[in-house]
């Protein structure tokens, strides 16, 4: 099946609605080669969109994205980026002020070797920078033509409307925000999402399968297996409440519905996101081919009322609703 499209906010922009994300991409011979061979098995599925960011492996990721994508025709692909992280032991080689915008989105351009970006995030919020500063500098970066449309990154909801509000007067196109959200983690329903339905912006969400435990691969009561995620010494933090046994006794619930739908646990949990209409794209990772075959089989699947709150009935009270909580995947 091929991957469908979907509009990203109240723009003109069509973007796939499975992203392929390079997050776990590095620069080494070897891992290069998987990585230029997800990307082609993206390509070849129907994947046009692509979301990187400079912090990526230190800014190898976007290096290798723009290898594995050299060749391709331009016009046919969707790529954003993203700037806040540090990528330099300077004081102004981090956040979003006009310096380290404009530098940031050159450097962006060179490795992706690309002329422009289709969409650059702001990677997170940046309290010690006055917003207009921000705004303005990627208003001009629009004026340029090195980037086309705007989003943010785990922006709560309010600095969303402020940031809106902004775009508005620049007279640019604010049209996403990219969240971690899944059938576990659904911190953005209720503010974030409504607030963007109102300023015209979509969500492109990170971590639908929340780092791998709604595939179903973690078991209650034994160690995560030692080629996962789970399992490698420095998962740690980010994972650990996920992977609690209350937690995980749940997850194994979802098993029988997605036999009964006919998927994986990780193409329910792919599909689960999209079918929040707010969502343009969920974004997927591989170190693999065929996790990219896999995943894109979520695409275009409608899941019943009656499948979704079943769902919300096996998961229960180990779902995070909290929207004072923007940052977790």
């Amino acid at each position: 099946m091929d991957v469908q499209t979907r509009r990203l906010g109240r723009s003109g922009l069509t973007i796939s609605e499975i992203a392929y994300g390079n997050w776990l991409t590095h620069g080494s011979q070897v891992e290069e080669d998987a990585a230029h061979a997800c990307v082609r098995a993206a390509l070849d599925v129907g994947i046009t969109t692509f979301d990187t960011a400079d912090v990526y492996a230190g800014t190898k990721a976007e290096s290798v994205l723009g290898r594995a994508l050299a060749g391709q025709r331009r016009e046919g692909l969707e790529i954003f980026t993203k700037v806040y992280w540090p990528t330099g032991p300077g004081a102004n080689d981090r956040g979003l002020s006009r310096k380290h915008i404009t530098e940031s989105c050159n450097a962006s351009l060179k490795r992706l070797q690309t002329d422009y970006v289709d969409l650059y995030q702001a990677h997170r919020y940046d309290s010690s920078v006055p917003l207009e500063e921000t705004m303005t500098a990627f208003a001009d970066l629009v004026r340029q033509g090195k980037v086309l449309y705007l989003g943010v990154s785990e922006w709560r909801a309010e600095e969303i409307a402020a940031a809106a509000e902004l775009a508005r007067e620049l007279k640019v196109q604010l049209i996403s925000n990219q969240p971690p959200y899944s059938m576990l983690w659904r911190v953005i329903e209720a503010e974030v999402v409504p607030t963007s339905e109102k300023e015209g912006i979509s969500q492109i969400v990170w971590s639908p399968l929340a780092q791998g435990v709604l595939t179903g691969k973690y078991l209650p009561g034994q160690q995560p297996p030692t080629d996962s995620r789970g399992g490698h010494a420095t998962a740690g933090g980010s994972m650990q409440s996920y992977l609690d046994d209350d937690v995980l006794t749940r997850v194994q619930r979802l098993r029988p519905i997605a036999d009964e739908v006919g998927l994986t646990m990780a193409q329910l949990a792919v599909a689960w996101v999209l079918q929040n209409e707010n969502v343009a794209a969920a974004i997927i990772g591989a170190s693999r081919p065929e996790q990219v075959h896999d995943n894109v089989k979520a695409a275009g699947v409608q899941l019943p009322t009656e499948v979704m709150t079943r769902i919300d009935d096996a998961l229960g009270d180990v779902v995070e609703r909290d929207p004072a909580k923007t940052s977790r995947g």
